[in-house]
Formats: C-alpha cells, structure tokens, sequence
C-alpha cells in the first residue's frame, strides 16, 4: 500500500478506500466477507469524474474547438487503452487483489480490468479528499496537452479513413462488433473495421461509437506506415 501510494503521488487518509480500489469481484466473493467490498462501484463514480475533468480540459484547452471535436476527442481520451497505458506505466497489476480463477485466467494483464482499476482509484481519491485531488492525478497521469496536439487531428478517425480510403475506386468500409463485455452499466465494446473484406484495424471502448472511432484510429496507423 504504501510503495503504490507514493507511485501515485497521495497518502490516503482512508486507506481502506485504495484497498477497495484494487479489490476485483472475483477476490470479493471468494472471501465471502460483508466488509471486503470490490472495486465496481468505485470504478462507476471514477468513471464520471474523469470525463468531467477531461470535459473542463479540453473546454479550457482550444476555446475555439467545436462540440463534436470536443466529443470525440474526450472520448479518445478516456477510452480503455489511453486507460490501460496508464494503468501499466503505474504498474498497478502488481496490486490487485484478484481471485484464484481470476489470476489463473490472465486477470492481471486484462487490459479492460486494468482501465477499471484506474478510474477506481481516482473515485477513492475523489471521496478521500475531493476533486481537486482527482484532477491533480488525472492530469498528471493521463491528460497531456503537449501530446494532444501533436497527435490528435480532427478526433474523428472514422471520417479520416472513409476520406482516405475512397482516394481509390472501389474501396468498401464495414465495421463489425466482435465483443461486448462488462455489466449493463459499464460495458465494454470491440469492434473490427475491415476495407473491403480485409481487416485493417481493431478498437474498444465504452461505447459503440468510441470503439468504431479507435478501430478506425488503428486501421489509418496501418495505412500511414
């Protein structure tokens, strides 16, 4: 507790708020205890103050930015692998408290289990010491300016691609859901964009749309090599 508190940058008042934080379900109902809750809640609560920081970030960041720029690129932003990225760079698999079947099955490199665990934690932080402390962490550890305008265009990747792809005659787009994962509140979707028939890129995210967005995203990496 203590190694990952300073990896993060805060000493929590209630610490038994980061324990929950890195509590799985599969950990909780093997323990069968009242009081050994899992991080699903907390994730709920993180969930929403990070797309509110991420909102105040990028209304202050251009204020000439359109909505729908501003849509799609908070979206991005917050989207499972901009998540998992941060979640690695703290190593926060190493904490986890998963069940045995959970471990056995790869658990701790999940990347959707991982992403959850981050917007855990900033909801502890949240509770234990309010929104300041959250942004303070979300701005550190996963919003950065610098790297927002040297990489995101427009934020929409799907009409990138269509304009792209149609340079040539004869070029088809599809998008095709292959997963869907996570509770009704809190689902996880992936999706495959293929150019006419073949494969090109794949992505996740929260929403149908943000998942389609991030396949589109990988599918114009590939071409641009």
């Amino acid at each position: 507790m203590e190694e990952l508190q300073k990896k993060i940058g805060y000493k929590f008042k209630n610490e038994n708020l980061l324990r929950t934080a890195l509590t799985h379900s599969s950990y909780a109902n093997e323990k069968h205890d009242e009081n050994c809750k899992c991080y699903e809640r907390l994730e709920f609560l993180g969930d929403s103050v990070l797309e509110l920081v991420t909102a105040e970030f990028l209304y202050n960041y251009k204020p000439a930015l359109p909505e729908g720029s501003m849509t799609r690129l908070r979206a991005e932003l917050v989207c499972e692998g901009s998540l998992h990225k941060t979640a690695l760079a703290l190593g926060l698999g190493e904490y986890m408290l998963l069940g045995k079947g959970e471990e056995k099955s790869g658990g701790r490199e999940r990347p959707s289990i991982l992403a959850d665990m981050v917007e855990s934690i900033i909801a502890a932080m949240y509770i234990d010491s309010g929104y300041e402390q959250a942004k303070s962490f979300i701005m550190k550890n996963i919003l950065d300016g610098a790297e927002i305008s040297a990489t995101h265009r427009t934020g929409d990747y799907k009409t990138e691609l269509q304009e792209l792809v149609q340079k040539k005659h004869d070029q088809r787009i599809s998008y095709e859901l292959i997963s869907e994962t996570g509770p009704d509140h809190n689902k996880t979707f992936s999706f495959r964009v293929s150019i006419n028939g073949v494969p090109a890129g794949e992505g996740s995210g929260r929403t149908k749309k943000e998942a389609e967005q991030m396949a589109a995203m990988k599918a114009l990496e590939g071409l641009r090599k």
